[in-house]
């Protein structure tokens, strides 16, 4: 195949734009779920990023073994990160965190050359710590932060198991808890969708 042949066939189509919308929408739909379900307690928020990696990793392999192209997960990245600041639910934070996996996600995709599940799924894990972003500034800037959200009728309950929750041993379960079911998320979606990958050539 020659290199203007190679090109073009790793650009994103028609077709692949409307397949990486697709997928965005379930996996924000599941992401916006478990964000909900950090106004139930604190933890659930904290622990929000390494949920979401669990729950997301089918639409992401599938996604992945789809759209074997580079910019596919940058998009479903920023779609999301996007959202969630224009609506102002997130601070400027999750679009850095996002974009910054985003672009190291496609980098792991494109070393493994796209059809690779343990390549796959190691793009995964790096594109779900993108989602620590949201709770981050409660360790980047504490006070101002919690001045913000104190003034937006959250209860004074909520606020004092976040604060002692706020802690560097948390900090440590939040960046890792991504990473570490963000594969167990990849290996069920392997397991629920063996013969769609050996198909498409993820192996």
């Amino acid at each position: 195949m020659s290199t203007t042949e190679t090109v073009t066939s790793r650009t994103l189509k028609g077709k692949d734009l409307i397949t990486i919308g697709i997928f965005s929408a379930i996996y924000f739909a599941i992401n916006f779920i478990f964000m909900l379900m950090g106004g139930i307690h604190p933890i659930l928020w904290i622990m929000m990023p390494g949920l979401i990696a669990l729950f997301t990793g089918v639409p992401y392999m599938i996604l992945a073994s789809k759209v074997q192209k580079p910019g596919a997960v940058l998009i479903l990245g920023l779609i999301t990160a996007l959202i969630y600041y224009v609506t102002g639910m997130f601070t400027v934070v999750i679009l850095i965190t996002f974009a910054s996996a985003c672009v190291l996600a496609e980098v792991v995709r494109w070393a493994a050359k796209y059809k690779s599940f343990t390549g796959n799924t190691i793009s995964f894990a790096i594109f779900s710590v993108g989602m620590i972003g949201s709770p981050l500034p409660l360790w980047l800037f504490k006070d101002s932060f919690f001045a913000q959200i104190s003034g937006q009728g959250i209860s004074a309950d909520y606020l004092s198991v976040l604060n002692s929750l706020a802690n560097d041993g948390m900090l440590v379960v939040m960046v890792l808890a991504p990473v570490v079911l963000g594969i167990v998320g990849a290996l069920i979606a392997k397991t629920l969708f063996r013969k769609h990958f050996a198909k498409a050539g993820i192996v």
